[in-house]
């Protein structure tokens, strides 16, 4: 497990993400695929989001990123979609004349977060690392 440092947190945060073009149109290839990889990779970049893995298919956008706790996963998608659609569209005129009104990708996304702890790793370590202290349980009082 690698941790990545900021200046005042320690972190490990992955997200898995997928979007996809705006109709599905399957135009994700040749110039316009490798100049999404690089756009998506210079974002990425500017934002300190370390990519770990990524596909370009035909009509969609796979990624694993790991992202400093400071960028929210919607901000992440935020950047890296409008950054990408003003660019290919100004890039390939082709393009511009598919997608009028200046909106490349589709309104959503898909986000899963990775982690590498388990919950049952989680309670061993409160259990075993800290003086118990009744009370401290976070847990809400019945009613």
């Amino acid at each position: 497990m690698e941790y990545l440092y900021g200046s005042h947190t320690v972190y490990q945060i992955e997200y898995h993400f997928v979007w996809v073009t705006k109709y599905r149109y399957k135009v994700l290839t040749g110039d316009v695929a490798e100049r999404v990889r690089e756009l998506v990779r210079q974002t990425c970049a500017a934002f300190e989001i370390r990519i770990v893995k990524g596909v370009v298919s035909k009509d969609h956008v796979h990624i694993l990123v790991s992202a400093p706790p400071s960028l929210a996963p919607s901000e992440i998608m935020r950047r890296i979609k409008g950054r990408t659609a003003n660019y290919l569209l100004e890039e390939f005129p082709h393009l511009k004349r598919r997608y009028w009104g200046q909106h490349f990708w589709a309104r959503g996304y898909f986000c899963a977060t990775v982690g590498q702890m388990t919950e049952e790793m989680i309670r061993q370590y409160l259990e075993h690392h800290f003086e118990p202290n009744i009370g401290d349980n976070f847990q809400m009082e019945p009613e």
